[in-house]
């Protein structure tokens, strides 16, 4: 909760929930980004979901802290309270209406029904990047080559507005122009599938995919499974993009197909290894 409204966020993110404790603050910071704090010889940055959201805390005393890991970094998200934890399909998560956000500023993923809530499942990779642009996407390295790649075809499959316009214009600037891209696994799913009909190598139609692991409608570990266990499709590289890739995640990448997975930020070496082997 934050304020009276109800958030979501991707458990597998969650690796602390703490009651809120003062922090130091950082001199010229944003004023979201409270500071820092360094519990256990952690230092961990701590960002108000108040000031994001435009809320206020009922009750400041018992107030919160969702400390996350992602992207390779340790974040404290100051809430007002959590209720608890749920297991929601990513089938029932639906798509935010366009009209709530042009990417570039809208920070919900995706909009989940609970028996007499909605949740906002919000996009805390881009909370974050508000703050820091390269700890969400950090593109340092990526230069276009003298190759041409006109005649590769990049889907991608990222279901954050802002990661993924800011992946597709990477992609780019790197010498891939014939990229489509998808806020979903399920779309993705579909434009593949309807390339078996063509005939010829599917390479020619779909060079590798991209995905993202979660997102609503379907998540990149089942679109990774679908592409793999195809007779036809299995040929295109998958390569998982995410900020949850650990050790657990990556035995889950491995056990479906994946080609190869690469933790945000680090675009770099996903585009590395595609400019080597795709």
């Amino acid at each position: 909760m934050v304020g009276q409204q109800s958030f979501g966020i991707n458990i597998a993110k969650v690796t602390e929930i703490m009651n809120y404790t003062p922090v130091i603050p950082v001199p010229d910071a944003p004023p979201e980004f409270e500071g820092v704090f360094t519990p256990r010889d952690t230092v961990i940055s701590v960002i108000d979901l108040h000031k994001v959201l435009n809320k206020e805390s009922p009750d400041k005393e018992h107030d919160l802290l969702v400390v996350c890991h992602f992207n390779q970094m340790d974040v404290g998200f100051h809430v007002s309270a959590v209720k608890g934890i749920q297991r929601i399909s990513w089938e029932d998560i639906e798509k935010p209406p366009a009209i709530s956000g042009d990417g570039a500023t809208n920070i919900a993923t995706g909009i989940a029904k609970f028996k007499d809530r909605i949740i906002l499942i919000l996009d805390f990779e881009k909370i974050v990047s508000d703050m820091n642009r390269s700890a969400v996407l950090d593109t340092s390295g990526v230069n276009a080559t003298t190759n041409d790649k006109s005649d590769k075809h990049i889907v991608i499959a990222e279901d954050s507005p802002f990661l993924n316009k800011l992946i597709v214009s990477t992609l780019n600037e790197a010498g891939y122009e014939n990229v489509v891209h998808f806020d979903n696994g399920k779309d993705a799913w579909e434009y593949v599938k309807g390339h078996v009909d063509l005939g010829g190598d599917i390479l020619e139609h779909v060079s590798c995919v991209i995905s993202d692991i979660e997102m609503p409608q379907m998540d990149g570990h089942h679109l990774t499974k679908l592409i793999k266990d195809h007779p036809v499709l299995k040929k295109i590289p998958v390569y998982l993009f995410s900020s949850l890739i650990n050790d657990q995640m990556r035995v889950k990448g491995e056990s479906v197909g994946a080609d190869a997975q690469f933790s945000k930020p680090q675009i770099g070496g996903l585009i590395k290894h595609i400019d080597e082997n795709v």
